[in-house]
């Protein structure tokens, strides 16, 4: 896809997130709509190495989502890559669904890790990557990670693993929208300086817009050429991006529109949001 086709390929997984959590009546809108043009570029702009036709090839890229709430937005991108039906999408947290409130592996094609509990994502990614290097196999691992998510002391623990594996076959992406379940982080409990942080403990870090799909690009060609030691993309973000009564707003974090509000939500994704 070209710039333009990946920035129209955004607003559809948008429109796909407010619209799932709005049947379901419940899910969690705001870190999935953050989340759209990271995994729109990942899955569409040539970066993960994946087959739809053959979910299970052993020499795929793998995908950790970390942060399991925002399944919608994973859900979204495997449809719409052909993982199975864009239809199943609508039954997101129903009974008997393939696609649950939090990713069960064995339930939808296309996913790599089950996940919900928070914090474990990067540990799973690093096991994966020592397995792959050990095995002689070039597969890439991505893993991404909200912010409040890095609040857990085993995400620490995980980074220290990776650089001392000197594991560059790991991509972390951090979702930094700043705003958690209940509230900023700079009022809950303050990251301090994040990149100066992973840089700290070992990684290579990226620094980028998380909205701007050339940058989201260029970034992963980069984690995807360094060796030595692992990338970490840290993505500015805004949570609910693209939905304007969302943007910046905690109580979007658990929380599904009304029909009111999901029609002004696709109203603006259609325009384009503030994209």
């Amino acid at each position: 896809m070209n710039i333009n086709e990946l920035k129209r390929m955004s607003q559809t997984v948008r429109s796909d997130i407010v619209t799932m959590v709005h049947r379901a009546g419940s899910g969690h809108p705001g870190g999935s709509l953050s989340a759209a043009d990271i995994m729109a570029a990942l899955y569409f702009g040539g970066v993960i190495n994946v087959d739809p036709s053959n979910p299970d090839w052993e020499d795929r890229d793998r995908f950790i989502l970390s942060k399991g709430h925002a399944a919608p937005v994973v859900y979204s991108v495997l449809a719409r890559k052909g993982f199975f039906p864009v239809e199943e999408l609508w039954t997101l947290r129903r009974l008997g669904s393939g696609l649950q409130g939090h990713p069960h592996r064995q339930s939808t094609p296309g996913l790599d890790c089950s996940s919900g509990s928070l914090g474990q994502g990067l540990s799973i990614a690093n096991g994966l990557a020592v397995g792959f290097r050990r095995q002689g196999r070039t597969c890439r691992v991505y893993c991404l990670l909200g912010d409040g998510e890095l609040q857990e002391g085993q995400v620490w623990e995980a980074v220290m693993t990776a650089a001392q594996q000197k594991l560059d076959n790991v991509c972390a992406i951090v979702d930094y929208n700043r705003v958690q379940l209940d509230g900023a982080l700079s009022e809950i409990k303050d990251l301090g300086d994040l990149c100066a942080k992973w840089h700290d403990f070992g990684w290579n870090v990226i620094e980028v817009d998380g909205h701007d799909i050339e940058a989201l690009l260029r970034a992963f060609e980069m984690a995807g050429a360094f060796r030595g030691r692992p990338t970490v993309l840290v993505a500015n973000t805004v949570k609910g991006k693209g939905v304007s009564f969302m943007e910046n707003d905690c109580s979007w974090h658990g929380n599904a529109p009304s029909a009111e509000q999901l029609e002004e939500a696709l109203a603006e994704i259609r325009r384009g949001g503030n994209a």
